[in-house]
């Protein structure tokens, strides 16, 4: 039997499984709860607004509390970072499947970085290891022997290479961040020993990566399926799907140009996709790196939108900004914003709106984005929105 979803109940069902149509409670646990659901969480350092894994957390539970997610990481070991298609933060229950990605790195990671690396990293391997061993949590900026070179990560210094490399391997973990600098330990130091002492095998490993993907995502491809968390390959998620006909259903996908696209639920998901709630008709804005918004592609199918990080493209070729936050109201992707907070002059400066196709700038939805940065700003630690004077374009 084949589900069929409408290109509204695809939205709908997509945003439901992303936390984004329901308020998650407050407490710790419930955030490690949140996140769990969610999968991971990913990492980065661009704090233009706020940093992208506070945001995302916040969009999905206004009462999140920035202290309960480093207890849950630095304390509780009750989450980890690691990678997943990028830094991100993830339960530590999962820790026993990323052994395989540990493995995997192992095998490939020393030969792509030897081509980007000419500083001859893999020679302070045993060093760095040594001095963690002995000296207990140590940053890279207690490694460095010179000056740090000028340009950007592809120019760190050996011994931060060594690290990041040990960290990617599954020596090293991140114990803390200061200042957003990582503090490495030795893993079994880091890690509760009863997640680092769990194995599975490889057939098990594939399982939980396809069927833990699916569950966070509702409907997918074979090739949705890997991306998610970048595990496996799509040609072992394909084999995945075809092993696993009798759990699964076809469903078929009206996308947001009117096609149709067949995707895999799990038998029998029709029934939930039905009970999922619809999203707040309220406005939101969304970080740049939202789960919702990973997959770029996908979310242009569902939802229209075309949306590209433009912070590594030259000023003169951006076609929007550097960093520009989508904006969601209700089930739809309705356009996106610049805007920076001032943290010294106690400001969110905006800079620029821009609305979709069809999407009207009208008194009741600017009133709305107004109350959703006055809510933003003060989750950054600003006190006031400040309008360029064309904004609005």
């Amino acid at each position: 039997m084949t589900i069929r979803l409408t290109n509204a109940d695809a939205r709908r069902v997509f945003l439901a499984m992303q936390g984004l149509s329901e308020r998650a409670p407050a407490g710790k646990a419930a955030l490690l709860a949140l996140i769990t659901r969610l999968g991971f969480v990913q990492v980065d350092s661009i704090a233009t607004v706020e940093r992208a894994h506070h945001h995302i957390l916040f969009s999905r539970a206004p009462a999140y509390r920035r202290e309960h997610l480093t207890a849950l990481l630095e304390k509780d070991g009750a989450l980890f970072e690691h990678w997943t298609h990028d830094a991100a933060i993830i339960p530590t229950a999962f820790f026993p499947y990323w052994k395989h990605r540990f493995a995997q790195e192992r095998a490939s990671l020393a030969e792509r970085w030897r081509s980007w690396h000419e500083n001859g990293f893999e020679g302070y391997f045993e060093h760095v290891l040594a001095r963690v061993r002995q000296e207990g949590r140590l940053m890279a900026r207690h490694f460095e022997t010179e000056k740090r070179p000028p340009g950007g990560w592809w120019n760190w210094h050996p011994e931060k290479t060594a690290l990041e490399y040990h960290w990617r391997t599954g020596a090293l973990a991140i114990a803390a961040r200061e200042g957003f600098q990582k503090v490495y330990d030795l893993t079994e130091r880091v890690i509760p020993a009863h997640h680092r002492a769990a194995e599975v095998d490889a057939s098990a490993f594939i399982d939980w990566a396809c069927t833990s993907a699916l569950e966070r995502l509702g409907f997918a491809t074979h090739g949705e399926i890997a991306a998610f968390w970048d595990l496996v390959s799509p040609e072992q998620a394909k084999a995945w799907v075809e092993a696993n006909r009798d759990r699964l259903e076809p469903v078929l996908i009206t996308c947001a140009d009117g096609r149709e696209r067949v995707s895999h639920a799990f038998a029998g998901a029709g029934e939930a996709f039905a009970a999922l709630p619809a999203p707040p008709s309220r406005l939101r804005v969304l970080s740049p790196f939202d789960p919702a918004l990973r997959d770029r592609n996908r979310a242009e199918r569902l939802f229209g939108f075309s949306y590209r990080i433009e912070v590594f493209v030259p000023a003169p070729k951006r076609v929007y900004g550097y960093y520009v936050f989508p904006l969601l109201e209700g089930d739809r992707l309705i356009g996106r914003i610049d805007m920076k907070a001032d943290r010294k002059a106690g400001t969110l400066d905006v800079r620029r709106l821009w609305l979709e196709p069809g999407i009207r700038a009208s008194k009741g939805r600017l009133d709305a984005l107004d109350t959703e940065l006055t809510r933003l700003g003060t989750f950054a630690g600003v006190e006031r929105t400040v309008y360029a004077e064309d904004w609005r374009g």
